[in-house]
């Protein structure tokens, strides 16, 4: 499998692998977000995903963008928004 070099596609593969663990996580995600610890609830999903993301994207790309960061708060953020709260 050849490294992605195409930054629109690196950025694709960042949102669908935080697209995945917002799906899969829901409860951690509203947890997290409730109780402002996003990032300590889903340590282990978003280590997982960024070395997903890491080993599939050129390191050329990855040293001139911070897609898959900027994909935590895009998609993670405004997909709980669509999530049923007990607030």
């Amino acid at each position: 499998m050849s490294l992605i070099t195409d930054p629109e596609a690196a950025k694709r593969l960042a949102r669908t692998i935080i697209s995945d663990i917002t799906l899969y996580n829901k409860e951690k995600v509203l947890e997290g977000l409730e109780n402002d610890n996003l990032f300590e609830v889903l340590r282990n999903e978003l280590d997982q995903g960024r070395r997903v993301y890491e080993s599939r994207v050129s390191p050329e790309v990855l040293k001139s963008s911070n897609f898959y960061d900027l994909a935590i708060v895009d998609i993670m953020v405004q997909q709980a928004k669509d999530m049923e709260s007990n607030l």
